[in-house]
């Protein structure tokens, strides 16, 4: 059974740090691309991060470059969204996905498994 599992959401202020983490379990993690998106309450769900399945390339949203850092564990089939410099605007629910091998994509519809999501609420 496929499993992401996000875990690491919470209220903070504005100025703040978060790490989320997203534990896989069910598939061969090394072998899917990883993606962090984050959908906020009447908006369509948007890309934040991904990185490659070997881990050495990273893209970033414009809206948290310099702020966020994506990396990942394949030996503990585990992907971590770092947050700093948390802004109101980062409140959303964030969701990790897997995208199979040499698909490197933005769009969620090239996520093959999803996450059920951990809020994140920053506080002005």
């Amino acid at each position: 059974q496929v499993q992401l599992v996000e875990s690491g959401g919470g209220l903070v202020q504005a100025g703040d740090s978060l790490k989320l983490s997203c534990a896989a379990s069910g598939f061969f993690f090394a072998n899917y691309s990883m993606g962090w998106f984050r959908q906020a309450p009447g908006k369509e769900r948007g890309f934040v991060a991904r990185i490659k399945w070997r881990g050495g390339d990273t893209t970033y949203a414009d809206s948290v470059k310099g702020r966020f850092t994506i990396s990942r564990d394949n030996a503990k089939n585990t992907v971590w969204l770092q947050m700093n410099s948390l802004k109101p605007e980062d409140t959303a629910n964030y969701y990790c996905a897997a995208s199979y091998g040499n698909t490197w994509s933005t769009r969620p519809i090239d996520y093959r498994y999803w996450g059920q999501g951990t809020q994140v609420t920053v506080s002005s």
